[in-house]
């Protein structure tokens, strides 16, 4: 099955990636497996150093592995790297860890520890997560890739930009060298959030790659259980979001609703219906969060709106663009990857904007000096 217009990651529910209060396993379990409305499935090989595919092979233990698309993600090595803090595993490309003529045999042996700790023979997509300059650009990494697409690990091949937003000319540059073998991409776009991902939609219809969207619900406020004064946990991943974004964001959130309310939607579904409206975008994945306190929605209720989506375009053209207006985000962060705004030596998820991406921005009528940095202090 290729993956379906809803989906479901395993960074939903706060076990692995700290979003809201996190689920015991039954409950986690049962929000992961597939049915009831939706059919894709994700995790990356990451996520608890394992913990999550071992997570999400309980979840789809049992069910029909014809009825549901399932999706993994390999490129941090937990293996053989060390944790960096905040900053994860290292990419398996870093040259700390291996030389190009190993690449291969790391995605191999990946891709097949996801699918033992899963209980699966093959992915039916499978991503490269986060890459590094190196991913984004490097034949060892792509042919290594193919392999295990001709291997029949994997039906399809992705890549997943990330974790933070950005990377635009870095995705253009590689669907460039390498569309011929990329079938689906993933990144962060959303009525509140439409830059800088919209830059590389005409790319990715271009080379017939076909999108996936995350952080579809922006932080959880499209969930609308999160308002100004919300108390995030410690360890909350939004608490790194900058002050005042809540309060900024349901200003915009009120202005949206009379266009969820014109169409019988949810919030949440006015945001998927949103970025279902984008030409390349064929999948939406907002992560699922259990708000703290006795008034929060139960997250079963946000999986059972998301199941529900509405299988047809709803909203006009009039009103996509009028959505993006209220919600736009232009300028609003520096961004990862090739940039304008970072000099020295590359690193893991930044690099110098070089000339030869300044070519492919120009080709594609991105000018990064306008379009690619922050606005203002």
């Amino acid at each position: 099955m290729d993956p379906t217009r809803t989906a479901i990651g395993t960074w939903s529910g706060g076990c692995f990636m700290h979003f809201g209060e996190p689920l015991g396993e039954d409950r986690l379990r049962a929000l992961l497996r597939p049915g009831a409305g939706i059919d894709t499935v994700m995790s990356a090989d990451a996520y608890g150093a394992g913990e999550a595919d071992t997570l999400l092979g309980r979840a789809i233990e049992g069910v029909d592995r014809n009825s549901f698309c399932l999706i993994g993600a390999i490129g941090h090595d937990f293996y053989e790297g060390e944790r960096e803090g905040a900053k994860g595993f290292p990419r398996f490309t870093d040259p700390r860890l291996r030389s190009k003529d190993q690449y291969a045999s790391y995605i191999g042996m990946a891709t097949e520890r996801s699918l033992e700790r899963l209980g699966a023979d093959r992915f039916d997509l499978l991503l490269l997560h986060n890459p590094d300059r190196t991913g984004y650009t490097s034949e060892a990494v792509w042919e290594g890739m193919r392999s295990i697409r001709d291997a029949g690990l994997t039906r399809l091949l992705g890549v997943a930009p990330g974790p933070a937003n950005g990377y635009t000319l870095d995705l253009i540059d590689c669907l460039e060298r390498y569309g011929e073998l990329i079938d689906w991409a993933m990144i962060i776009l959303g009525p509140m959030e439409p830059w800088p991902g919209e830059l590389a939609l005409d790319a990715a219809a271009k080379h017939d790659v076909k999108l996936i969207t995350r952080v579809v619900d922006y932080g959880g406020l499209f969930h609308d259980d999160v308002r100004p004064g919300h108390e995030f946990a410690p360890y909350d991943h939004r608490k790194f979001r900058p002050d005042g974004w809540v309060s900024a964001g349901v200003e915009k959130l009120e202005r949206m609703r009379p266009y969820a309310e014109r169409h019988g939607l949810s919030m949440l579904q006015l945001a998927c219906q949103w970025n279902l409206a984008q030409a390349p975008v064929r999948c939406v994945a907002p992560t699922l969060i259990q708000e703290g306190g006795p008034d929060a929605r139960p997250i079963e209720d946000k999986r059972a709106e998301l199941a529900t989506l509405a299988p047809q375009a709803l909203l006009s053209t009039q009103e996509v663009d009028e959505l993006r207006e209220i919600g736009d985000n232009s300028g609003c962060m520096m961004l990862k990857g090739a940039s304008l705004e970072y000099e020295g030596e590359p690193l893991a998820d930044r690099w110098a904007l070089d000339d030869e991406l300044d070519t492919v921005a120009r080709r594609w009528h991105i000018a990064p000096e306008r379009d690619l940095v922050k606005a203002g202090p």
